[in-house]
C-alpha cells in the first residue's frame, strides 16, 4: 500500500477543494460572509497538514519499533 502520510491527506485535500468548490455559490451570493467562507477552508487545511506530520511520524516510530525487533530478535 502507498504511504498512508500522503495519501489520506491527498484525499481530504480533493474533497476539501470539491466542497469548496460546491460551497462558492453560497458566498458568491452573500449568504457566507468571507471570513466564514475562508475560514473554514483554512482550518480545514491546516487539520489536514497536521494530520500529515501525524501519520508521518507515526510511520517512523512504526518503522523504528520493527527494525529494533529485528535487531533483537537477531541477537
Amino acid at each position: 500500500m502507498k504511504n498512508k502520510a500522503v495519501v489520506i491527506p491527498l484525499a481530504l485535500l480533493a474533497y476539501l477543494g470539491i466542497m469548496s468548490y460546491i460551497g462558492y455559490d453560497g458566498y458568491a451570493s452573500g449568504e457566507f460572509s468571507a471570513l466564514y467562507y475562508f475560514g473554514v477552508i483554512a482550518v480545514s487545511l491546516l487539520v489536514i497538514i497536521i494530520l500529515h506530520f501525524s501519520l508521518k511520524r507515526r510511520e517512523r516510530l512504526r518503522r523504528e519499533r520493527e527494525d529494533d525487533i529485528k535487531r533483537n530478535s537477531t541477537n
